[in-house]
């Protein structure tokens, strides 16, 4: 099985959550875990895919939104999950990119295997990385859809 998570992240608090995201998948298969920058553009291969990023905006000239409009081929029906960093503040107040990833996954025919998720990030000092216990929980989230997968195709 092909595992495949690839983030988008400005001073690293995304990546820290895209390796334990990562990390709980790895039970059940290896896990890949990109920067968007050296992401495949042919999943073909790909059993699950996992693709995250910040609410805010990062200065690279790709992001998930880009590379996600510029894949090539994509399979049918491939599993997939989407996840965000954000500050926690409500939902409206902050947004939430993981949707609209989601949004664009389903839009190529990908399956969402769990609901799009957000993981807590602090602000002070701008690259504070993860809330406590966010590692540790996008781990557990991680876990989840890789032992679907796997129960799937036992």
């Amino acid at each position: 099985m092909r595992i495949l998570v690839v983030f988008e992240s400005m001073f690293g608090a995304t990546e820290e959550v895209a390796k334990a995201i990562g990390k709980g998948l790895a039970v059940s298969a290896p896990a890949e875990v990109v920067n968007v920058d050296k992401a495949p553009r042919d999943l073909t291969g790909v059993d699950l895919l996992v693709v995250g990023g910040p609410t805010h905006p990062t200065r690279s000239q790709t992001g998930v939104r880009e590379w996600l409009d510029s894949l090539d081929a994509v399979p049918a029906e491939l599993a997939v999950a989407a996840f965000d960093t954000r500050i926690e503040k409500p939902r409206l107040v902050t947004g939430a990119a993981s949707l609209g990833v989601a949004k664009r996954l389903r839009r190529r025919g990908c399956q969402l295997v769990l609901p799009a998720e957000s993981f807590f990030v602090g602000t002070e000092p701008v690259d504070a990385g993860p809330e406590p216990g966010e590692p540790e929980r996008a781990e557990a989230w991680g876990a989840a859809p890789g032992a679907a997968l796997a129960r799937a195709g036992s």
